[in-house]
């Protein structure tokens, strides 16, 4: 076998191996990873998992990030083109409620980053100080399109883009509770209208006649 064949591989064997450990995390949180769970459900030894990362730590970190690209794809990528600003912010809102509905395949247990941070919150590392920072590139993402908003001149000269992302975090851990705990249909909707309060209503409202 020639090293780029061996190289090429060991890194599919890798990303399958991660892979598994975002929907396993997922489920059982990223302490319900061990070496041996993952060996027996991929068949490997555990000398084989443990080739790949060395420690624990080291798988929770990758499964975090890996985590976290499968999110950005999810719920960024099908917003990106959208114009800057509230039109964006609302497109980001709308694909993470699809995301948080039907996003099994990858997290079949639900938003893997809600798991993490009530799991590592009241502990010192670098799985928590991972955890901390992935949320807070997403919060610096959603601070950004709500002050493009306010420079647009879609939202009041007065709003607090800071809060806004505070905000839209919040409603986003409830949105998961009620699907994951709670398994209530209606939760997607509950959450678009909270978001008609916090953002004002989508332009294709403003034009419908009141129910009378």
């Amino acid at each position: 076998m020639s090293p780029r064949k061996s190289a090429a591989e060991a890194r599919r064997t890798r990303e399958r191996i991660v892979e598994h450990g975002v929907a396993l995390a997922s489920v059982e949180g990223l302490e319900g990873l061990t070496i041996g769970r993952l060996a027996t459900d991929l068949g490997m030894s555990k000398a084989g998992v443990l080739g790949h990362f060395g420690t624990k730590e080291a798988l929770q970190l990758a499964t975090l990030e890996t985590g976290a690209a499968a999110f950005w794809r999810l719920v960024w990528e099908p917003a990106r083109d959208a114009e800057p600003g509230l039109p964006r912010l609302r497109a980001i809102c709308e694909a993470w409620i699809t995301y948080m509905e039907t996003a099994r395949d990858t997290f079949p247990g639900g938003c893997l980053f809600t798991t993490a941070s009530i799991e590592f919150d009241a502990r010192d590392g670098a799985v928590r100080d991972a955890v901390a920072r992935l949320f807070g590139l997403w919060r610096r993402r959603l601070a950004l399109e709500a002050r493009a908003a306010v420079t647009a001149g879609d939202l009041p000269d007065d709003t607090d883009p800071e809060q806004i992302a505070y905000e839209l975090v919040g409603l986003y851990m409830a949105l998961n509770q009620e699907i994951q705990l709670f398994g209530a249909p209606d939760a997607g909707d509950r959450t678009r209208r909270a978001l008609h309060r916090l953002l004002g209503p989508r332009p294709s409202d403003r034009h419908r006649t009141p129910l009378r």
